[in-house]
């Protein structure tokens, strides 16, 4: 009989460890629901019909992000080119010769959501918990910051207020005015300029640098790839040397841009809601080659360089499940930090030049404006091309590529000063 009462009470206990582990299993299950990432990824041809690169992918947070890399892979000279809104990659197809030809490593990537780079639905919150850049960065009200990213990419992150008060901007005449500039996106998307900067850190030490501590890399960007690459030098200075932007952008849809911001902004984030919900047929109509090339008309002043390569790459990925819900998504955007306000930020590093670029031609991008960041003690540089739009290193590569490869040569040679190989 105890025999029997012993084998009842090992059968007992091993039923409730059965079941403990199955609950156990389930608890897993459904904690683990609401971080699975609804994203769409499409994967890109092998070669680049432009670059004639092979297009190759980096594992980021559980996305895939496309890039490309040309040159010597032994050199120890790098360079990470970082595209404008609603392009990719493949916009910097002249660049990445100039640099390679010269006889440096150069990597352009596609940002999230954009090119052949996932592109997780902008609405999700347990993608936004894996994803977003946002995250931690801010304490407002009760002292609580949001939660705080797992990853290591949160190193040296400066935690602060979501909204600026008075930052000193310019104006479209030269002048400056003082604004408030609210830092969060006001629908709490991944879609932002420290997600995008934290990609840019992760990329730069796991695949530019491979992970080897002391080098560094120098950051080339256009249009309002310049904010994010801004922020990038701001969160993590020990991982570059310098930082080249081509036609920087100041984001006219921001709160801090609008006039009378708050009659204005309320009819614009109506227009921007009307976009997201009814925008897909607009899209539609729009995504066609002619519709394009009409459009990149505007910016480009030199429009011989809109042939059909360029339309293609850059409309194809437009085209793929997912892409129309980050454009309406990104026109949403009406925060986030500005050029000005990075610039000037006491944290930016003196260790890190910055020569800004624009092209008198540009409509987007006011000359004047540019030419007045050359007052903020961050910026060694400002030099303006004659004639040319807002898109100065597909447009005439002829001209950019020399001045950029003269910013190559003063990162290089101030290192070689400071006794650093670089890289």
């Amino acid at each position: 009989s105890s025999r029997h009462d012993h084998c009842l009470h090992d059968a007992m206990r091993a039923g409730k460890t059965m079941v403990t582990s199955a609950l156990a299993a389930v608890g897993l299950v459904l904690l683990q629901l609401p971080l699975q990432c609804h994203a769409f990824t499409v994967s890109p041809p092998p070669t680049s019909i432009v670059t004639n690169l092979p297009n190759q992918i980096y594992e980021w947070r559980d996305q895939q992000v496309r890039y490309q890399m040309a040159g010597d892979p032994s050199s120890p000279n790098v360079a990470i080119l970082i595209h404008g809104l609603f392009v990719n990659s493949d916009h910097w197809r002249h660049t990445l010769k100039g640099l390679a030809d010269a006889g440096y490593r150069a990597y352009a990537i596609d940002l999230l959501g954009s090119g052949y780079s996932s592109k997780p639905a902008p609405w999700d919150e347990g993608t936004s918990r894996l994803l977003n850049g946002e995250n931690g960065r801010f304490v407002d009200g009760d002292g609580d910051a949001t939660a705080v990213d797992p990853s290591d990419g949160m190193k040296g992150v400066k935690i602060g207020p979501s909204v600026l008060k008075d930052v000193k901007l310019g104006t479209a005449s030269g002048g400056s005015r003082d604004a408030d500039v609210d830092l969060r996106h006001p629908l709490g998307s991944h879609y932002n300029f420290y997600t995008w900067a934290e990609q840019i850190t992760d990329f730069t030490r796991d695949v530019a640098l491979g992970g080897r501590a002391g080098r560094k890399a120098t950051l080339v960007c256009n249009s309002i790839g310049t904010i994010s690459s801004l922020q990038a030098v701001l969160d993590r200075p020990d991982l570059y040397n310098g930082l080249f932007s081509v036609a920087p952008n100041f984001r006219e849809l921001h709160s801090a841009e609008v006039a009378f911001p708050s009659v204005s902004m309320p009819v614009v984030r109506s227009v921007q809601s009307l976009l997201r919900s009814k925008g897909q047929g607009l899209f539609e109509a729009l995504a066609k080659p002619d519709t394009v090339k009409q459009i990149l008309e505007e910016p480009y002043a030199v429009t011989s360089a809109i042939d059909d390569d360029l339309v293609d790459v850059l409309l194809t990925p437009l085209l793929t499940p997912g892409a129309s819900d980050v454009v309406f998504d990104t026109l949403s955007y009406s925060a986030g930090p500005l050029p000005e306000q990075q610039l000037s930020d006491p944290d930016f590093p003196a260790s890190v030049p910055v020569w800004i670029t624009y092209g008198t031609a540009d409509p987007w991008t006011p000359g004047a404006r540019v030419e007045k960041l050359e007052d903020i003690a961050s910026v060694e540089k400002v030099l303006a091309f004659e004639g040319i739009g807002h898109c100065p290193h597909d447009e005439a590569p002829e001209v950019v590529n020399p001045v950029l490869l003269e910013f190559m040569e003063r990162v290089r040679e101030g290192e070689l000063g400071q006794g650093s190989l670089g890289g």
